[in-house]
């Protein structure tokens, strides 16, 4: 990997409406803050959520895009999230094909079409 770019990241968040996901990775993508979003589930999530626990099937997105871009993924997300406190986690990637990464670069460098 070139070390001139950024770390890459994938950053996950979940919601209990994927049209709130869908419009959060379309708005990702289209402002050219994440190469791709990937949309998976629902999937059973238990927590406690203000004392009581909580079962809730959500969806998960899974978004790609680079270290130096966080903090405006991170506000996109909260600022179109439905939850009071959504997960937004980024997890640094540390082992990428090239080729995929490249495409990664180039998708966050280039012009929205």
């Amino acid at each position: 990997m070139n070390e001139s770019h950024p770390a890459l990241l994938l950053v996950t968040t979940t919601c209990d409406d994927p049209e709130v996901l869908r419009r959060i990775a379309h708005d990702l993508v289209v402002e050219r803050l994440a190469a791709c979003a990937q949309l998976l589930g629902p999937a059973e999530s238990t927590y406690v959520w203000q004392s009581k626990l909580e079962q809730t099937s959500e969806w998960l997105l899974v978004i790609k895009t680079t270290s130096l871009l966080w903090s405006q993924v991170q506000q996109a997300i909260q600022d179109r999230h439905s939850y009071d406190v959504p997960e937004i986690i980024g997890t640094p990637i540390t082992a990428v094909s090239e080729a995929y990464a490249a495409w990664v670069y180039g998708q966050l460098d280039s012009p929205a079409s």
